[in-house]
This record gives structure tokens, C-alpha cells and sequence, in this order.
């Protein structure tokens, strides 16, 4: 459990908080790039670590995120005009554009420099004295990333491979969810829940298929393996950006089976998939008490030999659940409000919640626990060994940060901090094998895989 204390720094994330001071020193997913697809369209609003902000792309393509109230008196820019003059062929850099509030017309680019002042005398330099607060944007694999830390401590981008990404493979959605960001992200540090929550019954009439032995399994294997053997071992092994953990279980063949699973500060998991996958799930808090869900393809998948049976792990074999959607927005069908579409009859007989959405089978278990669950009442077990060092990790940085300002874990610009070596793994082992190389540059898998995508692209 953590104390009453610890929970408050781990989970408030506003600006001035110990945690919100550590989160904003690290680009941030504010939007979704379609979100702003248009030149001159719609502002949107954004509420990012508390703060509310206005995100809109102007007539010459610039991203801008700045405070959402007019510096003026206050009015919301969100209700702004976007307009302005675009940059000619003939007059490159002389066009002039930006947010207009509605009230007195006072207009603010992408910078937050008030651009027009119409309210003033035309000999006024008032509009010269007057700044937005505006935070530096990056558009990279479908998000656009913000920086919200003080200019002094901006840090490179962090690249997990997004910036380079091909445009056919660029995808990246988020849901809503009303929890704070911790208890929704400790559920993909979570390797044991893999084995109750999303089980269904009809595991038991998928054949075996003859992949239960050292080596990559198929999906259908790896299922029945999860439910096989429902109480993993976990052994966190930790890294310069976080760490890697691995899920350890015994086969029905009686083979050692591992999921890896990868945490990178502050709010990143990359899900065990076979042989290895580099797709970003994060936990993007909105504010305390509410969460982005954000997914991402951070760089083209890689597999070139078909292991899993090329398949992902929504293809397995008599799957009861709803089809998923990757990209855009997910809309909540599955909500408390209607109990998730939970079917008793269903959970007695075919599945084990009864939920027939498996992301809802998640959102479920970590909104449950209320907006900001209370740790001071948990009894914590060898499975949650993956959770518990992550709230180390940030808690350490978050209070070293406020005592004497050690630089945070994981930023960019550092010598071997490559964030395209982020990776999960999953693999039956062979005799001897060590399961902290499966994902790695190291492995033999990676790197013929790598050489052959990239030859590929």
C-alpha cells in the first residue's frame, strides 16, 4: 500500500504539484493530429495536466496551443475566429494569422503574440506587451505533442520512431476515461489480470496446434496458456528508461512462456505481442480525476516471418468479444452508466465479466475504483511487483525533482537514450534463453526483422 501522502503526490497533477512539475517535463500527446486537420478550421479545445487550453491550426498549416481565456478579460478563444492572411507564393512569410477572440477581436498566433489589437488606437503599442501563454507544439506519427515544462528545461522531442514513420502505417486513436491516469495505466503494467478479466470459455475448444514448445507461439497458444497457468511470476528487470517486466508462466507442455512488457517514463507501456512490437499505449492525464487513453503506431510493424501466425491478439480463434477499432477517437458505448453492457448469463456461462467489449472489460476494473482510488486500503501481492516499481520510479523523480532538481529519468538528448529500442516480447524459451534480450536490439529476431522492414520502406 502507499500512504495517504505518497497517493496524493502520485495522482495530483496540476500545475504546481509535485507530480505535475516531474509530467511537464516531458512531451506531451495533446491531440490527435486529424483533430486539427484543416488549415483555418475549427479551434478545439484541449484540458491537458488541469490546464484548460485551445489548440487550432492556422490558414498556413501552424499548429497552435495556447491558454483557452482571452488574456484580455477573459472570454473563451474557443468560440475565436480563425482567420487571417496566408502566406502567398509570391510574399513567403508575410502572412499574418491566428485566433481572434470573439469579444473585442484581439487576435493571438500560434506563438501567443497578440498579432492585432482593433480595440486600441491604430498608434497604441499595447498589442506589443500583450502574450498568450502558449506551449511549443510537435506533429509526429499522427499525435501533436506539447511541451509544457518552463523554456528553459525544453528538451528535444522523444522519438520512439514516429517522426519517420511512413504515412501508411501513421495511426494513433484515444478514449476517454474517467479515472485518474495511474490506476488506468497500472492495468497494462498488470500481467496476472491477462488471465481472468478478458477470459472466456471457449479457450478450451481451441485444438492445440502444436506450438506449445520453445520457440514463438501462435495467438490461440498463447491464450490458452494465459488461462492455463493463472498466476504468473514476475521479475522486473530495470532499464534507463523505466524498466521491462516479464510474465512467467508454465505451459500445459510444461515449457517456461514470458510476456514482456515495457514501462517508460513517465506515462508509456508497450503491451507483450509476438515476437516484439514498438506500438505506444499511454496514459495522458486530462487532469486528477480523468484520463486519455492514447495509442500510437510509433514504427512500421515488424515480422516478416509471420510469428503468432501473423496474427495480433484480438485474432485468436472463437473470439467472443466485440471487433476492435484502431485510430480516431473511440466513442463510449461501454460506460458505468450502463453498467458496460454487462450480461449475468453471459459471465456465468461463456465469458468471465460478462462485458462484451474487451477494452470495456478494462475501463471497468480501473473506474470502478472511483475517480482517485485510496491506496492506503490495498493489499498488494507478488503480481503487482510491475506496479509497485513504477510508483517508485515516479515518486523518486517526482521528489528529487522538488528537493534539488534532479534531472528527471528518460529525457531526451541523452547519450544512449535511443527510444526506438522500446519494445515488448513474448516467446516460449528455449533451454537457457534469458528473457531481458527478447525485444532488444540485441535479439537475433529484432535485428533480422529491422533489416527486413527497412529494406522493405
Amino acid at each position: 500500500m502507499l500512504s495517504a501522502e505518497d497517493n496524493e503526490v502520485l495522482t495530483r497533477v496540476g500545475p504546481g504539484t509535485i507530480m505535475g512539475n516531474l509530467l511537464r517535463r516531458y512531451w506531451t500527446p495533446a491531440l490527435l493530429a486529424n483533430e486539427l486537420s484543416t488549415p483555418g478550421g475549427d479551434p478545439v479545445r484541449v484540458r491537458l495536466l488541469g490546464e484548460d487550453l485551445v489548440a487550432f491550426r492556422d490558414l498556413n498549416g501552424r499548429v497552435g496551443l495556447i491558454q483557452e481565456n482571452c488574456p484580455h478579460r477573459g472570454a473563451s478563444l474557443y468560440f475565436g475566429r480563425n482567420e487571417g492572411t496566408a502566406n502567398a507564393p509570391s510574399a513567403p512569410g508575410r502572412g499574418v494569422c491566428g485566433l481572434r477572440c470573439p469579444y473585442h477581436g484581439w487576435q493571438f498566433d500560434v506563438d501567443g503574440n497578440c498579432i492585432d489589437m482593433p480595440s486600441e488606437p491604430t498608434t497604441s503599442t499595447f498589442k506589443d506587451r500583450v502574450k498568450a501563454k502558449a506551449y511549443p507544439v510537435h506533429e509526429s506519427g499522427g499525435l501533436i505533442w506539447t511541451y509544457m515544462g518552463a523554456p528553459e528545461t525544453l528538451t528535444p522531442f522523444r522519438d520512439f520512431g514516429t517522426d519517420t514513420l511512413p504515412p501508411e502505417y501513421v495511426s494513433a486513436g484515444k478514449t476517454f476515461s474517467p479515472c485518474n491516469w495511474v490506476q488506468a495505466m497500472e492495468g497494462n503494467l498488470d500481467s496476472a489480470h491477462i488471465s481472468w478479466l478478458h477470459q472466456f470459455n471457449a479457450i478450451d475448444d481451441i485444438p492445440d496446434d502444436g506450438s506449445d514448445k520453445p520457440g514463438y507461439l501462435s495467438v490461440d497458444m498463447s491464450w490458452k496458456i494465459w488461462r492455463h497457468d493463472r498466476a504468473p511470476r514476475l521479475e522486473v528487470h530495470d532499464t534507463w528508461y523505466g524498466y521491462r517486466y516479464a510474465g512467467i508462466r508454465t505451459t500445459p507442455n510444461g515449457h517456461t512462456h514470458v510476456r514482456i512488457t515495457g514501462f517508460c517514463v513517465p506515462y508509456m507501456t508497450a503491451v507483450a505481442s509476438i515476437p516484439f512490437r514498438s506500438r505506444l499505449s499511454m496514459f495522458v492525464p486530462i487532469d486528477d480525476e480523468n484520463t486519455w487513453r492514447i495509442n500510437a503506431v510509433a514504427q512500421p510493424p515488424r515480422n516478416p516471418n509471420g510469428y503468432g501466425g501473423g496474427h495480433e491478439l484480438f485474432d485468436v480463434t472463437n473470439y467472443p468479444y466485440v471487433k476492435r477499432t484502431f485510430g480516431g477517437i473511440r466513442n463510449r458505448r461501454w460506460t458505468a452508466e450502463n453498467e458496460y453492457e454487462m450480461d449475468r448469463d453471459v459471465q456465468r456461462n461463456e465469458t468471465f465479466t460478462g462485458i462484451p467489449d474487451f477494452n470495456g472489460q478494462d475501463l471497468m476494473a480501473t473506474e470502478s475504483m472511483g475517480p482517485i482510488y485510496d491506496r492506503t486500503q490495498e493489499h498488494l501481492g507478488t503480481t503487482d511487483r510491475a506496479v509497485i516499481r513504477m510508483r517508485r520510479i515516479l515518486l523518486d523523480a517526482a521528489k528529487a525533482l522538488a528537493a534539488d532538481g534532479t534531472t528527471p529519468p528518460a529525457l531526451a538528448g541523452v547519450e544512449g537514450h535511443d527510444f526506438t529500442s522500446f519494445r515488448s516480447a513474448e516467446k516460449i524459451l528455449e533451454p537457457g534463453e534469458d528473457w531481458r534480450i527478447l525485444g532488444t536490439d540485441d535479439d537475433p529476431t529484432v535485428r533480422e526483422a529491422m533489416l527486413a522492414t527497412n529494406e522493405q520502406i
